[in-house]
């Protein structure tokens, strides 16, 4: 399994896919890549892996339900992360702090591997670093109630196949509804929007 982490750092050596593999599973309604504005949020996010009975899987959480009819990011899965504090040295720093927070992986436990690009979310306002790390043996999920729904565990090799990839229609908020959705199948579990567009750059990678 050590061959997976080495190709995978080996990877983030070369130039990454960037923004034309993560638009591949961006839906029509985004439009094309927007510039993030100066006043544009921070925040950081972990692609994190952990072995499993001899497979490399990757961690997602499933945000709480809002009563909010018009919160667009209420139920969706997406990485451990959250939005850069004062107290952060940098934004892998975020990263790493808001996933011990979320899903209680310690800071210590986790080697970095390296870095996507980043992805501005014009709904939010949000402009996301994301990071790749891995932990060496799996860990034991504390999730944190007020963030945290559900923790879905999903092999790597299986997203890395192509095979669970596919277009749905997809309903945000009250009043819109956005038709065929580049969307990854997580076993019923619907994997849509910017985490969807990052995971996808990483799948892009020279790695194997």
């Amino acid at each position: 399994m050590i061959e997976t982490i080495s190709s995978i750092k080996a990877a983030f050596k070369h130039p990454l896919p960037g923004k034309p593999a993560q638009y591949e599973m961006a839906h029509a309604f985004r439009g094309p890549y927007p510039k993030s504005p100066e006043n544009a949020r921070k925040a950081g996010v972990l692609l994190l892996l952990f072995p499993d009975q001899g497979k490399w899987n990757v961690v997602f959480i499933q945000r709480p339900s809002s009563k909010n009819p018009d919160d667009r990011h209420a139920g969706q899965l997406s990485f451990p992360g959250g939005k850069q504090e004062d107290t952060d040295v940098d934004m892998s720093n975020t990263a790493l702090r808001e996933t011990q927070e979320e899903v209680g992986v310690a800071i210590e436990e986790v080697t970095l591997l390296g870095a996507l690009s980043e992805l501005y979310i014009p709904v939010s306002n949000f402009l996301v670093s994301p990071f790749v790390g891995y932990v060496e043996k799996k860990p034991i999920w504390i999730p944190q109630e007020e963030e945290v729904a559900g923790i879905i565990e999903f092999p790597i090799h299986r997203l890395k196949s192509g095979e669970i990839t596919g277009h749905t229609d997809i309903k945000i908020g009250s009043h819109l509804r956005l038709q065929q959705v580049p969307f990854f199948d997580l076993n019923g579990k619907v994997l849509w929007g910017a985490t969807a567009m990052m995971m996808n750059e990483f799948l892009k990678m020279d790695w194997s």
